[in-house]
């Protein structure tokens, strides 16, 4: 873990900081001057430098607004905590608009410092976290024509400050969206903030949106910043703003007006320098109609719209996002990616996904840990994707004229159309496959009432063994000796296959 680096000319002050962190298990390094640390950085450099900087801000040799300004310059994630004797209005506003991430008072209560210290640490990582993810993964994938005119629009919008509203159903990416804008405009060096407005209950929502006062309400001991103000200079995403209390949606039709807001208790006015980018997948309009959604406030939101299509609608893309999904989750369970066969991603091309791209994450995730061998097959697919597979293969449409259909496709796939007899009228084509397709079953059954009688213990293995090498020996008629594509169609691995023939004696 990164060091905290402590800057203060009095050494009481530093020798008190440390051994309380060193006693939470927080590493320090500590310098007497802004010149002593701003060189210590140029060594250590980005990678080596501080998990968080706690500064004094009156110095010999240099102020801390402006060893803050100088190091935002060149670390603009990293928390900064300023710490002064004097406790003027004008050292906090400055810190803050500098962008501090806590205004420390001295004399300060030591447990209460630690645990200031600790949260901004906590904030570092994930900030750490969020940067990895941005820098080490692609932004996001789609060559459907839907995603394709998303991307335009991002690309059109990358020039402007426009507010921007996305729209889609739960898991879609909206948040992608969200900081893809951020990231390719003009914004982008300034912080990117997101609060899912759904998330928070109603009477915390105010202060965690515009931030209070101390002595606001009871349990408000100390200033807070809000939202609007962590995004200073960036982007503030609001998740789920169709779920925002009416009497919230008027604060900040104001701010999206004049550009100011008020703190829960304050009484002094603040310019936000922040782009809003709203997300829903609510019918915005019809809560417009239905009177709980302000109109003003939604034609404000409503600038440019952009819609984000489902899963279900771009099942071109399914295989190219669970390959991406496969390698991401092998790389944060520290494992070898698993790899998936064509019948499987076929299968999943045809699942609906009511949880979207999420969904599709999650089942990556759930393969990479559960599925028994390197090569993901049809049957290691989870039981919810099974259970789709089962429905469709149930539920064969009648074909529209005499003509047979052709199937060329492995019968494992979802895709894949029954080999039907002609139709006729009165249905008798029909009902001759259904006397076909129990006739089979109904000579197990005779089968193994007989075993059963005769006093046998093997039934099991005996009829397993049978029914195994029928069905390979038939699925190896099929293919022309081809063990592969007969794997294939029988939706099982190739391994599977070659163990299964030298185990039943097939070779």
């Amino acid at each position: 873990m990164k060091p905290i680096w402590i800057v203060d000319d009095d050494q009481s002050i530093r020798f008190v900081l440390e051994k309380a962190l060193l006693r939470e298990g927080l590493p320090t390094r500590s310098f007497t001057s802004p010149k002593e640390l701003l060189s210590a950085l140029d060594v250590a450099g980005e990678d080596f430098g501080p998990q968080v900087l706690v500064s004094d801000i009156r110095m010999p040799g240099g102020s801390g607004l402006d060893l803050l300004e100088k190091v935002k310059a060149r670390l603009p994630g990293l928390p900064v905590i300023i710490m002064t004797a004097f406790s003027d209005l004008d050292s906090a506003v400055s810190a803050f608009q500098g962008g501090a991430f806590e205004y420390l008072p001295k004399p300060f209560d030591l447990p209460k410092a630690v645990e200031l210290i600790r949260r901004a640490v906590d904030e570092s990582q994930r900030e750490q976290v969020a940067e990895d993810r941005m820098g080490d993964t692609p932004e996001m994938l789609g060559q459907a024509p839907a995603m394709q005119d998303v991307f335009r629009a991002i690309g059109r919008l990358s020039q402007s400050n426009v507010t921007v509203m996305i729209t889609g159903e739960s898991g879609s990416g909206k948040e992608l969206v969200a900081r893809a804008l951020h990231k390719h405009s003009s914004r982008a060096a300034g912080p990117f903030v997101a609060i899912n407005t759904a998330a928070i209950p109603k009477e915390l929502l105010e202060s965690e949106l515009f931030g209070h006062e101390r002595g606001a309400f009871t349990g408000a001991q100390t200033m807070r910043r809000g939202r609007f103000e962590q995004a200073e200079g960036g982007t503030l995403f609001l998740d789920e703003i169709g779920d925002m209390p009416f009497d919230l949606q008027t604060r900040l039709l104001r701010v999206l007006s004049d550009g100011h807001f008020y703190r829960v208790g304050g009484h002094s006015a603040i310019k936000a320098h922040v782009r809003v980018i709203a997300a829903t997948h609510q019918d915005l309009e019809q809560r417009v109609k239905d009177g709980v959604f302000r109109e003003d406030l939604f034609h404000r939101l409503n600038v440019i719209r952009l819609r984000l299509p489902a899963l279900r609608e771009r099942g071109e893309d399914v295989p190219a996002l669970t390959r991406h999904f496969l390698q991401q989750s092998a790389k944060q369970l520290g494992v070898e990616p698993k790899r998936i066969s064509d019948a499987a991603l076929a299968q999943l091309a045809h699942f609906d996904f009511p949880g979207n791209v999420r969904q599709l994450e999650n089942i990556c995730h759930w393969l990479t840990v559960m599925a028994p061998a390197q090569v993901v097959e049809v049957k290691d697919l989870p039981p919810e994707v099974l259970a789709s597979r089962s429905v469709q293969l149930a539920s064969p449409v009648a074909p529209a004229s005499s003509d047979p259909i052709v199937v060329t496709a492995p019968v494992s796939q979802a895709a894949t159309a029954e080999l039907l007899p002609p139709a006729s009228a009165n249905g008798t084509a029909w009902s001759a496959l259904a006397a076909v397709g129990s006739a089979w079953e109904t000579g197990l059954e005779a089968e193994a009432l007989s075993l059963l009688a005769a006093g046998n213990t093997d039934v099991w293995d005996v009829l397993t063994k049978r029914f195994e090498s029928k069905l390979i020996q038939t699925a190896l008629t099929n293919t022309r000796g081809r063990r592969i594509e007969a794997a294939m169609k029988l939706g099982i691995g190739r391994n599977t296959i070659t163990r299964k023939i030298q185990e039943l004696g097939l070779e």
